[in-house]
């Protein structure tokens, strides 16, 4: 993968001493482990001003992790609104609680890469208050994960997170993407051989693997791919077709199948993550290794989008956004970047109050040739909540400059605390918060 060269800025964060390995030991491979589960080739998605400018998640109708807010974002002010609700309550007195450098922290989920030192990490999650993580391929087993994402868990500490408890997430979907493996762990098959399933079964199917990711604390899945690719198109479509993430070949089959899968990893506690919004089934490169990733198929009323209403209305609490340009709906921005996609599709159209969540915009090929930092501004003020970055680098130059921002600007402030109170939300529902 195309290695990240910007230097990290440290500009409004204090530089502190490296920090140790203070509790259950992390091995390094494991916490090294935050990288991947990026490539749209296992996907996620970006997009700042395309080179044109390339700069709503529903409440889970089964209550069963999630019950985000779903208030517009503020304009003018810097912190959001309380709300009624218990979740919102917690939420906002945890908000209350964090500097402004620790809430800027929750908008990230990192990956650590398998190179980088323990200290590293640690110094890293310290100095940035990085919020979330990302883990790569594991072949150790449940039980000897169960211990690895226990001593990430022990680095949430006041100083670090406010005491706010990690996501640990990975790419669980079946097939040649799934990263977690070993004993204990059941060998998952792709989603087209899973699209071939009845939906029940799928859904008791999804459960079972999802109270193994449980069993070794993980609590965040980056599944299911909702995308559908035309059949006539899967040999030729590299993030998707050609590694069959796919349900099916239409909506209706992603869709149901989709939802069941959702139902299934809610009912063990699993929140799940919808992806890759608005679809990669029309394009032919993969973001992550290919940059000029461009669709010019989908409109903004293409029946294939259908998948993604089912996903919504089965309460999927995290979407992911794609990094291709669709012509057809914003052509000056990456969807990633786009409000038109964000805002006036996934959220308003679709409803989706939950949190939107970028695909890796850290290392992927696709979104190289904009700096590191505007990519995170960009992502939020489109109306996008919690940046993935695959690399460490540039997710401090990320942090450091929506900090920056934050603190030079009233308004974007205003749109970091309504991301942060989206993420913060979402950990309540998970029971990552204390209050």
């Amino acid at each position: 993968m195309t290695a990240v060269t910007e230097m990290t800025s440290k500009r409004a964060f204090p530089a502190r001493r490296p920090a140790r390995w203070r509790r259950a030991a992390v091995r390094p491979a494991v916490l090294a482990a935050a990288a991947l589960a990026a490539c749209a080739g296992c996907s996620f998605g970006a997009g700042a001003a395309a080179t044109p400018t390339a700069s709503v998640a529903q409440v889970p109708s089964s209550s069963i992790l999630v019950s985000p807010t779903g208030a517009a974002r503020p304009s003018g002010t810097g912190a959001p609104s309380a709300s009624a609700s218990a979740t919102s309550s917690c939420a906002q007195r945890v908000y209350n609680s964090l500097t402004e450098a620790q809430r800027v922290g929750q908008l990230f989920l990192v990956g650590l890469t398998p190179d980088e030192a323990t200290s590293t990490a640690v110094t890293a999650i310290d100095n940035f208050h990085f919020g979330s993580v990302l883990l790569t391929t594991s072949g150790a087993g449940v039980s000897a994960l169960a211990s690895d994402t226990a001593g990430i868990q022990a680095l949430a500490t006041a100083q670090a997170t406010g005491g706010v408890k990690f996501l640990i997430a990975a790419n669980q979907e079946g097939g040649e993407i799934q990263q977690l493996t070993g004993p204990g762990f059941t060998t998952m098959p792709s989603e087209l051989s899973q699209g071939q399933l009845p939906v029940a079964t799928l859904r008791s199917d999804a459960k079972a693997w999802a109270s193994e990711l449980k069993a070794a604390g993980v609590n965040l899945d980056l599944a299911p791919v909702m995308d559908v690719v035309p059949q006539a198109n899967a040999a030729s479509n590299a993030p998707i077709g050609q590694l069959d993430r796919e349900f099916g070949y239409d909506p209706t089959t992603n869709g149901t199948h989709g939802a069941a899968y959702i139902q299934g990893m809610a009912q063990a506690g699993i929140a799940t993550t919808a992806k890759h919004f608005p679809g990669l089934g029309q394009v032919q490169g993969n973001t992550d290794f290919t940059s000029g990733v461009t669709d010019s198929v989908t409109t903004i009323n293409a029946p294939d989008l259908g998948s993604f209403q089912s996903a919504v209305n089965a309460g999927v609490p995290f979407v992911m956004v794609a990094l291709a340009l669709y012509t057809k709906i914003d052509p000056a921005h990456f969807a990633v970047f786009s409000p038109v996609v964000i805002q006036q599709m996934l959220r308003q159209r679709t409803g989706f109050k939950g949190v939107i969540m970028s695909d890796d915009i850290g290392q992927a090929a696709q979104v190289q040739s904009i700096p590191a930092g505007r990519r995170a501004t960009d992502f939020l003020n489109a109306g996008g909540d919690l940046i993935t970055s695959q690399v460490l680098p540039a997710a401090e130059t990320m942090a450091a400059d929506v900090l920056a921002d934050a603190n030079s600007s009233s308004s974007f402030n205003a749109v970091v605390a309504a991301a942060v109170m989206k993420v913060l939300a979402a950990k309540q529902g998970l029971g990552l918060l204390s209050c």
